[in-house]
């Protein structure tokens, strides 16, 4: 299958190893979004090849920032990605997956279930009501989310002190980043890097990285 060639030929290359169960995993959790797509609104990808790019490899970018046993918070996980794609990859660790639409965790809670992802947990909340119960996690991902700021003071209050916090952006961040200084500060983070992720040949991707 096309796809399955375009995830092996990038993943490949960068030293990340894919088995054959894993790209099964991968694939129908694919599937079961499409699927549900046509009742809920879960993504406006639905050409295979380019959701393989844009959910799949784009969530595996984030696998060289993931400690082991590491506790993982998606925030705003939608489809389930990266979280879901990150729990495929590395039994290892624990992926809480965030979302405020009770649908999509209805889907993403029945999803799980049936891929047999035991290091998943699935919650309906949002980030600034989970950082009132106290919850803290390693590792908070986000991606296409909010802006930067605004994403600084709902994410830092649940990032472990020590922790990392992980936004994936697109290419031209920097302004957005400037700007959101300040909150990013306020929250006790600073910005260790702003990486660039090539996920195909003519699609980039930033990853900025904020110590909390």
């Amino acid at each position: 299958m096309r796809t399955h060639i375009t995830i092996r030929n990038w993943a490949e290359p960068r030293n990340i190893k894919i088995t054959d169960k894993q790209l099964s995993l991968l694939f129908q959790h694919q599937n079961k979004v499409l699927e549900t797509n046509k009742q809920i609104n879960l993504t406006a990808i639905t050409d295979p090849t380019e959701f393989a790019v844009k959910h799949i490899i784009d969530s595996l970018s984030l696998l060289p920032y993931i400690p082991e046993n590491a506790q993982i918070a998606d925030i705003g996980t939608g489809a389930g990605f990266p979280g879901v794609v990150l729990a495929i990859m590395r039994p290892d660790i624990h992926v809480t997956l965030i979302d405020s639409l009770r649908k999509r965790i209805f889907f993403l809670q029945k999803t799980v279930d049936e891929l047999a992802l035991p290091n998943v947990t699935c919650i309906h909340t949002r980030a600034e009501d989970l950082a009132r119960s106290g919850t803290a996690f390693d590792i908070c991902v986000a991606r296409a989310v909010a802006s930067m700021d605004k994403l600084a003071k709902w994410i830092m209050p649940i990032t472990k002190q020590g922790g990392t916090f992980l936004a994936m952006k697109g290419p031209n961040v920097l302004e957005e980043l400037e700007k959101a200084k300040p909150a990013i500060a306020k929250q006790g983070g600073h910005v260790k890097s702003v990486d660039t992720v090539e996920i195909s040949n003519e699609i980039k991707h930033s990853i900025i990285v904020i110590e909390a």
